[in-house]
């Protein structure tokens, strides 16, 4: 175990960090010289792992560098039942092939962050699917619904007159369960998964274990448009995305989120950021893409987001390199949509009306358009093509 100093627990206890359950007890466990099991877990509701998440799992990361036992979970099973803690309305039932698809690369995305050599990895089924009616009404004789009813979002939602189905009542107790499974001494979470992670001291402690500490993450961080960054809204910024698409995103977020990124989504100091935000918006915005990509891209890769962004939409300039399609006689719709720049009709239809296709530089609106051999084509800020040469 690496020794800890005062600073590594101010920063553990402090950065990011919105509140911790209990702290006295945190910060007793970790200057004990300990080794510790501090557990995270993920539900694969998306593809992908967006940087809004990735605040915990970088939390995460700095307990696995102070020599402790990181835990992370895919929650394959809980992924079934969905979490609504964060929700307006009960998110709908996903089929097992939907998780499956879903979590294909979850692991590898962590891994952009975590050490692999030293991570413990489970998906929650492992424990979860052998629970019967049994075992599940014992767990839930631990708690009352009127704790359920009680919290903010569920509260609203049946004042509302919404539905809230008793799946939901039922996921704070697996991912409570998860705890008792990998035996945590701290559960890691944002502050909307507050009541999931304190049953998950209730449960321990019915299960005698010693009931887990909590520390909950700053959440949300808002999208690409403002609001909070959420797969189903499409305004998130991925960890997998590639490095011209995520320095791009990155650019387009609004300007009072400039240093809230930097506090939640980089590993610049306190001082380093204050230093950055005396620059004009635009400045401290670049160097904010810069670090954000840096991050999961290495910093080649980085520069030449940068030297793209700055080619392609400050300086005006088509990029160096494009996908090409050959050449056929056919509509533009035909041609996008073979090459996958599309995902159907009534999306390249959309972008003609909202005037987001441009051929040579020039706008089109007639969605019955065929392009020329030779012809480059723009389709909205960031996805270029050229029709080869006859």
């Amino acid at each position: 175990m690496k020794k800890i100093s005062n600073k590594d627990i101010k920063d553990i206890l402090e950065k990011n960090v919105a509140e911790i359950i209990d702290r006295a007890s945190l910060e007793k466990k970790l200057l004990s010289g300990r080794k510790l099991r501090i557990k995270l877990g993920i539900d694969p509701t998306s593809p992908n792992i967006h940087i809004g998440r990735a605040v915990v799992l970088r939390k995460l990361r700095d307990f696995q560098k102070l020599g402790h036992t990181v835990i992370f979970i895919v929650g394959d099973f809980t992924g079934l039942v969905g979490d609504t803690s964060d929700k307006d309305s009960e998110r709908p039932m996903l089929t097992e092939k939907q998780v499956r698809a879903n979590m294909k690369t979850y692991f590898k995305q962590a891994f952009k962050i975590l050490d692999k050599n030293k991570t413990e990895t489970h998906y929650n089924s492992e424990w979860l699917k052998k629970l019967g009616f049994k075992e599940i009404a014992a767990i839930a004789n631990m708690f009352g619904l009127h704790e359920f009813e009680a919290r903010e979002v569920i509260a609203r939602r049946l004042k509302e007159g919404k539905r809230v189905s008793l799946r939901e009542v039922l996921y704070p107790l697996m991912q409570g369960y998860d705890s008792v499974a990998v035996k945590a001494d701290v559960e890691l979470g944002g502050t909307d998964q507050r009541f999931n992670l304190l049953s998950g001291r209730v449960i321990q402690q019915n299960f005698r274990q010693s009931p887990q500490d909590i520390l909950m993450t700053v959440f949300p961080l808002e999208g690409t448009d403002g609001r909070k960054m959420s797969s189903s809204w499409g305004n998130v910024i991925n960890i997998a995305d590639e490095s011209n698409d995520m320095f791009g995103k990155i650019m387009s977020i609004r300007d009072n989120l400039i240093e809230k990124y930097y506090k939640l989504a980089t590993d610049l100091t306190d001082g380093e950021i204050a230093q950055i935000m005396k620059k004009r918006p635009l400045e401290a915005k670049e160097e904010l893409a810069f670090e954000i990509t840096k991050l999961y891209h290495g910093e080649k890769k980085a520069l030449g987001a940068r030297k793209y962004f700055k080619e392609t939409f400050q300086e005006k300039k088509l990029p160096t390199s494009m996908p090409a399609v050959k050449y056929e006689d056919v509509k533009l719709s035909d041609i996008l949509l073979k090459a996958g720049m599309v995902g159907s009709n009534s999306e390249y239809r959309r972008l003609i009306r909202d005037g987001a296709i441009e051929v040579n530089s020039k706008v089109i609106g007639d969605p019955n358009f065929k392009p020329h051999p030779g012809s480059i084509i723009k389709i909205g800020k960031k996805k270029f093509i050229k029709i080869r040469a006859k």
